[in-house]
C-alpha cells in the first residue's frame, strides 16, 4: 500500500528553516514569525498523522521542523535581548556624558 505525504510537513521544515537563516542573516522578527508559523504548521501536520498513521508519511520532517522552528525563536530571542542591551548601553552612555560627568568613552 502506498503512502501519501503528510500534508505541511515540507511546509514545517521549510518555515523551520526560514526562521533560522532569517534570524541569522536579516532580522530577528522575522526569523520569530516564521518559527511560529512553523510551529503551527507541525501542530496541523502531527495532528493529521496521529489521526491516521498508516495513511501518511513525512513524519520525520515535521520533527525536524519543530526542531528548527524552535531554534530560530530561541534564536530570535536572545537577539532581541542583546538589541536592548546594546541600546540600552548606549542611552545610558549618551545621558552619562549630556549630564556633564567626567566618565566618558
Amino acid at each position: 500500500m502506498n503512502r501519501e505525504t503528510l500534508p505541511d510537513s515540507g511546509n514545517a521544515l521549510t518555515f523551520g528553516i526560514l526562521s533560522i537563516v532569517l534570524t541569522i542573516l536579516c532580522c530577528g522578527p522575522f526569523g520569530g514569525i516564521f518559527g511560529i508559523i512553523g510551529l503551527s504548521k507541525a501542530k496541523k501536520a502531527e495532528r493529521m498523522y496521529n489521526a491516521e498513521p498508516d495513511r501518511f508519511s513525512g513524519i520525520e520532517n515535521v520533527k525536524t521542523g519543530r526542531i528548527l522552528s524552535y531554534i530560530g525563536i530561541a534564536l530570535a530571542a536572545i537577539l532581541l535581548v542583546f538589541t536592548i542591551l546594546y541600546f540600552g548601553v548606549i542611552a545610558a552612555i549618551i545621558a552619562g556624558s549630556a549630564s556633564g560627568s567626567d566618565w566618558a568613552l
